[in-house]
């Protein structure tokens, strides 16, 4: 059996003043040609479907219209929870309507989804945080344990007030006894979950840059060898860069998001994950990179030629921009800055001087004349940095008006 697992999709998502919602529709287009391209059986998507609580309708449509493409309108089974970034009641609202189309939505931990059977599969079993597929054209089924996100009020109410002690004992009891019961050697066992997980003892993993934290300290950080032992591959979502945290064997992967979405992002490749699983054995998995979207690039110069030069060599790009410079930029160098590309998201002046001590200016001549002032003021507050004659202009301008 071929199963296809995704992540961490945040339809909806800006990066500052620029939608991604055009990259976003390529990039879905493109999951759903992988899919149809490797003649998967099963599609698991990994929460933050959304950016935010309440998406935007031109989200919730593409969210809505690339499900029904992935299940083939009821042929293939598509199973998504809900991320950190998501409203557990929006994705569980539609699940009703979304069965028809073979599709599966969970919002909530420990949630007990209806049986039901479509022409070409159906849930045989169901319990708590717990579903088992049979297909018609398999003679074996497809077990799997699904723990959507929870946030602390979620926490407390499924996991216990303690959450801090519990939570890894609490999902590690909840999980065996789930996987005991339901997950013997004659049926895949997977388990999805968007849940900060990580490999006790291993180095922190990261938080995408500008992404609502999960982890705060060591409170909410889950680990990889709490997992069942009868678990063949573990779908995670949550961090934006595809790495395996569990082993060749036994794989605990994180899919990666389709898009870059922060500049800590910057030059990553995204994939999709691609298991090939059968019951008793070791999956094995390939990752398949995402070729759609802008790429995020962070660059830094010290001149003014060489910026305009490298931004009109690279237009189909989003750039945090970082100029040294001796002063500040002028309004006209900035405009043709601008002007050169369209994708500039950030422009950062940097000071080239960094020999300067405060405690030059440490001592205030009041009786100097207010421009002398300005300047001194400027200069302390900007490394050193003079102000340039324009600035000066413009603050002469607005002391005269207001004298």
């Amino acid at each position: 059996m071929k199963i296809l697992h995704t992540a961490d999709w945040h339809l909806g998502k800006r990066l500052d003043r620029f939608s991604r919602l055009e990259e976003q529709v390529l990039v879905m287009n493109e999951i759903v040609q992988i899919a149809d391209e490797q003649k998967v059986d099963l599609v698991l998507i990994a929460g933050d479907l959304f950016d935010n609580f309440n998406p935007s309708v031109e989200a919730t449509e593409l969210f809505y219209k690339t499900l029904k493409r992935l299940s083939l309108n009821g042929k293939r089974p598509v199973i998504a929870i809900s991320g950190n970034h998501d409203s557990p009641s929006l994705i569980d609202a539609p699940d009703p309507l979304a069965r028809e189309c073979g599709i599966i939505l969970i919002g909530h931990p420990k949630a007990t989804i209806n049986p039901f059977e479509l022409e070409h599969f159906k849930i045989s079993k169901s319990a708590e945080g717990f579903i088992e597929l049979e297909f018609k054209n398999q003679h074996f089924p497809v077990r799997i344990l699904h723990t959507p996100y929870a946030n602390e009020v979620r926490l407390k109410e499924y996991f216990g007030e303690n959450k801090e002690e519990e939570l890894n004992r609490v999902l590690a009891e909840s999980w065996k006894k789930t996987s005991d019961e339901f997950c013997n050697e004659n049926g895949i066992n997977l388990l999805m979950t968007h849940l900060y997980m990580n490999k006790k003892g291993a180095p922190i993993l990261e938080e995408p840059e500008g992404e609502k934290p999960i982890k705060i300290g060591n409170a909410d950080l889950v680990f990889s060898d709490i997992i069942p032992h009868q678990i063949q591959y573990t779908a995670l979502g949550h961090l934006h860069g595809f790495q395996n945290i569990g082993t060749d064997e036994k794989p605990v992967v994180y899919s990666s998001s389709p898009l870059c979405y922060s500049f800590s992002e910057a030059g990553q490749t995204k994939y999709v994950s691609i298991i090939e699983a059968e019951p008793n054995k070791n999956v094995s998995f390939e990752k398949i990179a995402l070729q759609k979207g802008k790429k995020l690039v962070r660059k830094t110069f010290d001149s003014i030629e060489n910026t305009i030069e490298w931004l009109k060599e690279n237009p189909n790009t989003l750039v945090e921009l970082t100029l040294e410079s001796e002063t500040f930029l002028k309004a006209e160098e900035r405009k043709l800055i601008y002007q050169s590309h369209n994708g500039i998201v950030h422009l950062i002046p940097k000071v080239k001087n960094q020999d300067f001590n405060e405690s030059q200016l440490s001592e205030i001549n009041l009786s100097q004349d207010i421009q002398t002032l300005f300047s001194n003021y400027f200069k302390s507050k900007n490394g050193g940095q003079e102000a340039n004659e324009e600035l000066l202009n413009l603050f002469n301008e607005i002391a005269s008006n207001n004298s």
